[in-house]
């Protein structure tokens, strides 16, 4: 295993977060949201790279559900249906992860991780699940026939969030970093994830480095950069930065329609959704949603967007066909990181700075209960979930 970061790399480590505060110096104005971008890439960067797709256009998946064809139905694939259904709540205050009974909606187990952990990673084969604790410098693998940890990963870098290929080939380890002076440590490794191999590091050189989604074929890697107004693009084949759209403010999740056409990325600045084009990478619209516009998820049955605002305290439900909203539940609390249970009937959402979790009846918008967690409560998953393969954050699967 690699050699966990020296103390003197944990000092830096805590100008990094998406909690913090940024330097006015790394926010740029804010778009209008309806204007096209067109694809760029700053002349501060090492080494040039192209503005635009190289490969194909990605064509649209035509399977019913789209790029999420293999959870549309809600049944579990036989690898976890033995599995107990468990949610799992990273407390970045409180160093340690909470295991709730979705049946009892009960707190039943605790346990201690690294320092300011941010999400409950499913990896790609569904076996098991790991926390990134970012200011820790390692991650925690988790089993979750048991629901406790079993390994720890150590890493020469500050792990927000992991991600895979389609294949999954590689692991995309996210290090998030927001200020101007660290932005060479601000980006992707890309890593051999049985060996923890370091393949490559591809530099986002806008700091912030956040939430990603794949397109629909897996080429590109779209990941916002929070603080900096940036919609980056890496090519997950060269292992490169291809190119990038300012789209400005605050832009935070990303996730691809269920066509594979839009790439949906909240912007917290601005209270809603931008829609980039999937294929030109041009910043294509604007959906207004609420105050902090934060974390997205699909309903099972992919006909809504569920977007948390959570300055707000509110969801909003978006019609995926027309782009409007169709629905505001008031749900209180900070909503934030969301994830919905097997069936699609209950949607799980972290409250950032309530130290709990709120289940809400996706048929009436109403808070079924709500749960303290820990301090600060960020990227929870429930698991296991449908699908055939899980390619990052806190359970995007596919």
């Amino acid at each position: 295993m690699l050699i966990r970061t020296t103390a003197a790399l944990l000092v830096t480590a805590v100008l990094m977060a998406c909690t913090a505060t940024p330097p006015e110096s790394v926010v740029p104005s804010v778009s209008s949201p309806s204007h096209t971008a067109t694809p760029t890439v700053e002349a501060s960067q090492s080494a040039p790279v192209s503005a635009a797709p190289t490969s194909t256009p990605t064509a649209s998946p035509s399977a019913e559900g789209g790029v999420y064809a293999a959870t549309l139905s809600g049944e579990l694939d036989p690898r976890v249906a033995n599995v107990p259904e468990r949610v799992y709540v990273p407390n970045e205050e409180s160093d340690d992860v909470a295991v709730i009974d979705p049946e009892t909606l009960e707190v039943i187990d605790r346990f201690a991780v690294g320092d300011m952990p941010e999400h409950i990673n499913p990896d790609w084969a569904l076996e098991y699940l790991w926390v990134s604790n970012m200011n820790g410098g390692f991650l925690t693998k988790v089993d979750p026939m048991t629901s406790q940890p079993i390994e720890e990963v150590d890493l020469p870098i500050f792990p927000y969030a992991l991600y895979y290929t389609l294949d999954g080939s590689k692991v995309m380890v996210v290090t998030n970093y927001i200020a101007q002076e660290d932005v060479g440590d601000n980006g992707v490794h890309f890593y051999d994830p049985e060996t923890w191999e370091l393949l490559e590091f591809v530099q986002v050189p806008w700091p912030g480095a956040d939430d990603a989604d794949l397109t629909a074929d897996g080429r590109y890697l779209a990941i916002s950069a929070e603080y900096s107004g940036y919609l980056a693009f890496i090519d997950t084949e060269e292992m490169t930065l291809a190119g990038a759209t300012e789209i400005g403010s605050l832009p935070r999740d990303v996730r691809l329609s269920p066509d594979g056409k839009t790439f949906y990325v909240t912007n917290e600045g601005l209270g809603g959704i931008q829609t980039v084009d999937a294929e030109t990478w041009k910043l294509t619209g604007f959906i207004p949603t609420g105050e902090g516009a934060h974390g997205i998820d699909f309903s099972r049955d992919l006909t809504v967007m569920y977007v948390t605002n959570r300055a707000a305290g509110t969801i909003s439900v978006i019609d995926v066909v027309t782009n409007k909203v169709v629905e505001t539940w008031a749900v209180g609390g900070s909503p934030d990181e969301m994830v919905l249970n097997p069936d699609g009937s209950q949607l799980w959402t972290s409250n950032r700075f309530h130290g709990s979790v709120s289940v809400i009846d996706t048929d009436s918008g109403e808070v079924i209960a709500t749960i303290a967690t820990g301090a600060n409560p960020h990227g929870l998953t429930y698991w296991p979930q449908p699908g055939t393969m899980a390619i990052g954050q806190n359970g995007n699967m596919r």
